[in-house]
């Protein structure tokens, strides 16, 4: 369901604007790098096998080189992609989010934003085309790594006129009843990136889709805030791990 816009066949539409602005037990034993056979030690596989057979969370362990005294490597590799998802934190451009929000030192994620901002550069370099989303069913299989998410992530789908995306953040970890959203938060990118509509999505790891009182009264701040810059909100799409549901805001 589209928040503020209204829909046209299923598609998003931008209505015309005259300015676009810019949530004790037992100690567990965790498998740490140097428990693992020589062989199966990621920077040895990678030597003796090549780089298309090690995993996503095992070229990640070979970036990141080494772990904190309280998280080994392996460990951090695996967490990160968990809690913050995959396509989240290849998008993520600024090292302190990660840092807060996933308690992990800032070289670290200065290391991580810098691994996939190569990645970044060298993609825009082929010439591919940018993702164009126009319903909220590309809404949901764009973001499909939020459906396993442990933790509620707000996500901010930023795009131009012609609805092709632009960038992509996670705003916020943590439920949205005690993590307060602020419009500034979610608008911040849109100025900075000249974009004139946000999509947001946040996923339910509860497994219900249907919008909670907390999830209309957010949207319907962002919704009014959006009006005075100027910048569409053209849906809040709550994801689970199997459906998705638009949530309601007109007043």
């Amino acid at each position: 369901m589209s928040t503020a816009t209204g829909m046209r066949g299923g598609l998003y539409v931008q209505k015309a604007e005259d300015l676009v602005l810019d949530g004790g037990g037992e100690k567990q034993y965790v498998l740490r790098l140097r428990d693992l056979p020589q062989e199966e030690k990621p920077r040895e596989k990678l030597m003796k096998y090549g780089v298309a057979v090690l995993s996503v969370t095992e070229l990640l362990t070979i970036v990141l080189n080494a772990g904190t005294k309280k998280e080994g490597v392996l460990a951090m590799s695996k967490r990160l992609l968990r809690e913050y998802g995959d396509s989240a934190i290849v998008s993520q451009r600024d090292p302190k989010k990660i840092q807060a929000a996933l308690g992990i030192p800032l070289v670290k994620a200065c290391q991580v934003v810098a691994c996939f901002e190569l990645g970044r550069r060298f993609f825009k370099a082929d010439g591919k085309r940018p993702l164009v989303i126009r319903t909220a069913s590309q809404v949901f299989d764009y973001l499909k790594d939020m459906r396993d998410l442990p933790k509620e992530h707000l996500r901010g789908l930023y795009l131009d006129n012609h609805y092709q995306l632009v960038h992509d953040e996670v705003i916020s970890i943590g439920s949205l009843t005690s993590n307060i959203i602020h419009p500034r938060e979610v608008f911040r990118p849109a100025i900075e990136y000249s974009v004139s509509a946000v999509i947001l999505a946040h996923n339910h790891p509860s497994g219900i889709a249907k919008p909670s009182e907390a999830d209309i009264a957010i949207t319907r701040q962002i919704v009014a805030a959006g009006k005075i810059l100027g910048i569409h909100l053209l849906d809040h799409v709550i994801i689970t791990k199997n459906k998705y549901e638009g949530v309601p805001a007109e007043y």
